[in-house]
């Protein structure tokens, strides 16, 4: 399973609000039936590299559609192919070794 992270920027639009592009693009990834969590910055999303790029390109077409006239789309992916892994592990093995104080 592969967790990628993404953050789409509509460019081009009327309003500096982004929330309504960002909702909507929500809407898409929650149709999908991947794994999410969304964040103050971007989403988080799991599943099979094929799905993940299948979402992701349905999601960076939104805005186009909403009539923004430009879109910046960044994605971080971790593909590991040795152990299952989610985004909660990875968050749990680094709390796990952290220094006490």
């Amino acid at each position: 399973m592969a967790i990628a992270e993404l953050s789409i920027v509509p460019i081009g639009t009327k309003s500096t609000s982004l929330s309504p592009y960002v909702a909507a693009c929500l809407k898409v990834l929650e149709d999908s039936g991947l794994t999410y969590e969304l964040h103050g910055m971007g989403t988080i999303i799991e599943g099979d590299l094929k799905d993940l790029f299948d979402v992701m390109l349905k999601m960076h077409e939104v805005p186009f559609e909403a009539g923004a006239l430009r879109v910046v789309t960044s994605i971080k992916i971790d593909d590991r192919r040795d152990k299952e892994a989610s985004a909660k592990d990875k968050v749990k093995a680094v709390l796990t070794k952290r220094p006490s104080t």
